[in-house]
């Protein structure tokens, strides 16, 4: 109960973090049976028993055996296997038992100090059952003979207090001293002389009696042979010898010498020497020379098992009387035992996200050397993320120092080293392997800032056309990179629904074909993220460009290509080599060279009078017009693309050449058969049925109109645009590429049969200055131009121009 006062009044000393500057001090009896009570741990710790659970509490003790254990329900220190003290601790005045209480979450340890109690277990006992002792008959009274006294295990005061002699007799008395703990005399005081003659021996019990309750006891025989005269017995010179061996000391070396001298002579003062062995003891590491009494090393010594031995030296006379000294032999130490490191706690793994300061590891060192050489030192070799901490005497902890990366040091290999102070030092390593576990620290990295795929226009669905990739250097799950299309950043609208990307690998898929022409690049972002909790992601954006192909052929905007009858151009017979007859203008949707348009002339009614401009589509007069040449020229432009393969497109355009009005003849009749020619079956038979089913009905209004138009023409008339001009005529001019800004002047003679008409200079203040511009002239007649005819601001009512039916009425020559 008093330990237990103790400790309640140290309590305050539990708010340290890690061990208490002083330990729980208990005490329990030897021999209490395994179960019994020692102390409540928990209450002196200022523990709830729930919490010894929880962080995993546990006893260790320096030789790991488990004598005491702990009981986490309830707190309690019991006693977990039977306590000898003297198997412990010996004949040491003090037996303690240290123990470590180490609690997990947050690491702390308690130290325990539980002392064992001595208990009278133990009897005296003598080394021999019957002591014989040989008197001389001349002895006189008050002589003293040394007795090898009984020993006992216990200590203090169950120890040996008393002895006796059973029966009591008149002549021995027994005498007990004590003048330290080592040095203790038996010795049986002669109290009457004795007489050889009247009883040469006798016996009695020489009893030994302890101070335990009950008190225990033991007994020896005593044998007293009288001897006759030898009146004097060995003395040693001292009554203790100390001496002084190194633990490494070979075997024989001499330790020390005792020497006793005997006044007598003869065999009465030989003297010889033997070792007394006391009970328990056997001096199998000594002997000694029983002529000179030196005592040598009969083998290796042991510092850390003994520091000192005590022989008791009896030297015996050729009488038989004896003395009896003690020796006193000290080990010296040297230091031949290195450093010993016990582990009690190591943590591994750590998380990299550990804070410094962290206990990785709480051991403890220890020397079983003395002095100098048990003095021990703890450094750590060349390691910057840990260091170690005193925690208390020679208990130590591993911290961690700097914030742990395991992007950087997956593993730390540290090693400890912890050496004597002794000469040469002796070292011991101990080696520590962190492994730092993963936190997801780390978001996924692309390999590229931007990644540009390319697809050709019109490509198949589902096809892959390049592959993004991130790296997470994490491991595990935190390193598991799964992608996914994000809204544009800008926009917030949803991602293209042509593109699609793999989760797994990154692959990027065209979902559908495309088509350069309405959809030329596309930009979607692409997200990276890992399966960390919570999870990091980064972004990237991929550019896909839409390669073109070749999938559109040219397109001839002019001349226009529809179903109507191909366009006419007017070249006039003067007409000289490079004249420039109409300009053939086409587009191509593609792009590129794809787009790149040439124009070769492909068909023509006379091939060598024109000529194509490759590049840029002028149709021109290769050579000046001739009389012999066809008056109605076909051609057939082809338009070519630069694709691969290329594409191409044809037009279809025809020329006039035209002489002066009044040379010029064209016969309704020639011209059909021209066109009869040149028009398809179909057409022909068409054009059949119509006049065949109108020809009678259409015949006398045809004449009478026919009539009435000719009365009303006067001797000259103007006419102007192209809306005055026959069908073919007014295509060609519509259709034609020259400037607007013409007008000509037409006379007709009243009353010709061949209705000839010749273009005149024109008249330039019938129409504004922006519509009229002077042609070329010749002999006061102006050569047909290729250019249309201007009909603004002119009207049949205002200038006498001729309608289209009196125009058609017309027959040419």
């Amino acid at each position: 109960m008093a330990i237990a006062r103790q400790v309640l009044c140290l309590s305050a000393l539990l708010s340290l973090p890690h061990a208490r500057s002083q330990p729980l001090r208990y005490s329990v009896a030897e021999e209490a049976p395994s179960g019994s009570l020692v102390a409540d741990v928990a209450e002196d710790a200022g523990l709830a028993p729930a919490q010894l659970s929880a962080r995993r509490a546990r006893l260790a003790s320096e030789d790991g055996r488990q004598r005491l254990r702990l009981d986490r329900a309830t707190g309690r220190l019991v006693v977990a296997e039977r306590l000898d003290r003297e198997e412990l601790c010996a004949q040491a005045p003090a037996c303690t038992l240290p123990l470590e209480l180490l609690l997990a979450d947050p690491l702390q340890f308690f130290r325990i100090e539980v002392a064992v109690r001595d208990v009278n277990d133990h009897s005296p006992r003598f080394p021999d059952e019957q002591i014989t002792l040989r008197i001389p008959e001349t002895s006189n009274p008050g002589s003293r003979f040394p007795v090898v006294g009984a020993e006992d295990l216990d200590i203090g005061s169950n120890s040996v207090q008393s002895y006796s002699i059973s029966p009591e007799n008149e002549y021995f008395s027994v005498s007990f001293r004590s003048q330290s703990e080592e040095e203790k005399y038996v010795e049986l005081v002669l109290e009457k002389p004795l007489d050889r003659e009247e009883q040469a021996e006798m016996s009695f019990s020489l009893i030994a009696v302890d101070g335990g309750s009950p008190p225990r006891s033991g007994t020896t025989q005593i044998h007293i042979v009288v001897l006759d005269v030898n009146d004097n017995s060995p003395i040693f010179t001292q009554k203790l010898y100390v001496g002084q061996i190194l633990e490494n000391a070979p075997e024989g070396t001499v330790v020390l010498r005792v020497m006793a001298t005997d006044p007598d002579v003869g065999t009465n003062g030989d003297i010889s020497y033997q070792f007394i062995e006391e009970v328990g003891q056997r001096h199998l590491a000594f002997e000694i020379d029983a002529k000179s009494g030196e005592i040598k090393l009969r083998k290796p010594l042991d510092f850390e098992t003994a520091q000192k031995h005590e022989l008791s030296v009896q030297a015996t006379d050729g009488g038989g009387l004896s003395a009896i000294c003690k020796v006193l032999v000290e080990v010296l130490d040297v230091n031949d035992n290195a450093p010993e490191l016990v582990v009690s706690s190591f943590s591994s793994p750590l998380p990299e996200n550990t804070l410094p300061g962290t206990v990785v590891a709480f051991f403890t060192v220890r020397d079983r050397d003395a002095g100098e050489n048990g003095k021990i030192t703890c450094a750590l070799e060349e390691q910057l993320s840990f260091s170690l901490r005193p925690a208390y005497k020679n208990y130590y902890e591993l911290v961690t120092v700097t914030t742990l990366d395991r992007e950087e040091m997956a593993r730390y290999i540290v090693t400890v080293t912890a050496a004597d102070a002794g000469s040469p030092p002796l070292t011991t390593t101990q080696t520590f392997t962190v492994d730092v576990s993963d936190v997801n620290d780390n978001a996924p990295v692309f390999n590229q800032t931007s990644y540009t795929m390319y697809v050709h226009e019109n490509n198949i669905p589902t096809m892959l056309v390049g592959t993004i990739h991130a790296s997470d250097v994490d491991i595990g799950p935190n390193a598991k990179v799964t992608y996914s299309l994000a809204p544009a950043q800008t926009t917030g609208q949803p991602p293209c629904s042509c593109i699609s990307v793999n989760s797994e690998n990154g692959h990027v898929f065209v979902l559908r074909p495309l088509d350069y022409e309405q959809l030329k690049q596309v930009e979607v972002l692409v997200v990276a993220s890992d399966a960390g909790s919570p999870p990091l992601s980064a972004n990237v954006t991929v550019h896909l460009v839409v390669v073109d192909e070749n999938d559109n052929a040219p397109l001839v905007l002019h001349p226009a290509q529809d179903s109507s009858p191909a366009s006419s151009e007017l070249v006039p017979m003067s007409a000289e080599a490079g004249y420039l007859v109409t300009k053939v203008v086409a587009v191509d949707a593609d792009s590129g060279q794809n787009s790149w348009l040439s124009y070769h002339l492909l068909k023509a009614t006379d091939p060598g009078l024109f000529v194509v401009g490759a590049q840029s589509g002028e149709v021109r007069l290769r050579r000046p017009v001739t009389e012999r040449d066809t008056v109605k020229q076909k051609l057939i432009i082809l338009v070519r693309d630069n694709g691969r393969p290329p594409l191409s497109a044809t037009a279809a355009l025809s020329a006039l050449l035209l002489n002066d009005f009044s040379d010029v003849r064209l016969p309704h009749s020639s011209l059909d058969m021209e066109d009869e020619g040149d028009s398809l079956t179909t057409y022909l038979i068409i054009s059949l049925v119509f006049v065949s089913l109108l020809f009678l009905a259409s015949m006398a209004t045809f004449i009478t109109c026919k009539a009435c138009k000719r009365k009303e023409l006067k001797d000259g008339l103007v006419l102007y645009g192209a809306n005055n001009l026959p069908s073919s005529l007014a295509d060609a001019a519509s259709a034609g590429t020259l400037p607007h800004p013409y007008c000509y002047e037409i006379n007709l003679t009243t009353g010709s049969g061949n209705s000839e008409f010749k273009f005149l200079k024109p008249i330039l203040p019938s129409l504004p200055p922006q519509h009229c511009a002077r042609g070329r002239d010749t002999d006061d007649e102006q050569d047909f131009h290729h250019d249309p005819l201007t009909t603004e601001d002119v009207t049949p009512e205002n200038t006498g121009m001729l309608s289209a039916e009196q125009f058609n009425s017309l027959s040419f020559n």
